[in-house]
């Protein structure tokens, strides 16, 4: 009896823990060092081999939004690069604390959460990032799932040309955006292309039901949301030689 008392209130314990830590923590990430230092990450930043190549500095006083392209399957290159000390993010880019942000769902299963938290990634919200921009710089793949339908090997496609959302909240949070490109990312895996079809889902993320379509109106929007991409075509374009 008194074990089974025992076994009941650890797990009483470890939901209260849990559910403490997905409602507080979710949003901005444990970000403990020593996780960050493991020397795991450096075996796992040799089996590929992943580099951080930084071509701009970076001032303190600002936040920074990372856009990394192509998302690939499991962006590799930006979990190691961001979330882990391997490539020497700190000393290359000093100040900056960098967040990855990913699906909110991936938080909800208790252990792949602590592993998730103990990067510093944080759910892709508008609350997480919102609280992120309050204290630092954060990173994420703009692309998202979509783009990583498209990581076949031997092509680099970016789904950019209707992802503004971005850059919107860069403008409302007096942000700054930088360009990140992983060459190689789409050769990671090599994945089996199924035929497209049509239908038609209940919901989706851009309407509900009868409700009207949501449509970004602003002109500056769409300005820097050029200027960002004639940017990104630049840098791929001077790398392209060295990757």
């Amino acid at each position: 009896v008194l074990r089974n008392r025992i076994i009941l209130q650890l797990q009483i314990i470890s939901v209260l823990q849990w559910v403490i830590t997905f409602l507080v923590m979710e949003k901005r990430g444990r970000h403990p060092e020593w996780v960050r230092n493991w020397t795991v990450w450096k075996h796992f930043r040799d089996y590929f081999p992943i580099r951080l190549i930084k071509t701009h500095t970076f001032l303190l006083i600002r936040n920074y939004i990372f856009e990394y392209h192509p998302h690939g399957i499991v962006y590799f290159g930006a979990f190691c690069n961001s979330g882990t000390e391997a490539t020497g993010f700190s000393k290359k880019i000093p100040g900056i604390c960098p967040h990855l942000a990913t699906l909110s769902g991936n938080f909800r299963l208790p252990l792949p959460q602590d592993y998730l938290l103990s990067g510093g990634i944080c759910p892709v919200n508008r609350k997480a990032i919102d609280y992120i921009f309050s204290k630092s710089g954060t990173g994420n793949s703009v692309g998202g799932a979509a783009e990583s339908l498209d990581c076949t090997p031997g092509k680099n496609i970016v789904t950019l040309k209707n992802r503004k959302g971005f850059v919107k909240l860069a403008l409302q949070q007096g942000a700054d955006w930088v360009a990140v490109y992983s060459f190689g990312e789409n050769e990671v895996y090599k994945q089996i292309i199924l035929k497209k079809f049509h239908g038609r889902g209940m919901f989706s993320a851009n309407t509900w039901g009868i409700v009207p379509y949501s449509k970004l109106k602003t002109q500056q929007i769409k300005q820097y949301h050029y200027l960002y991409v004639h940017s990104l075509k630049k840098t791929v374009g001077c790398w392209t030689g060295n990757a």
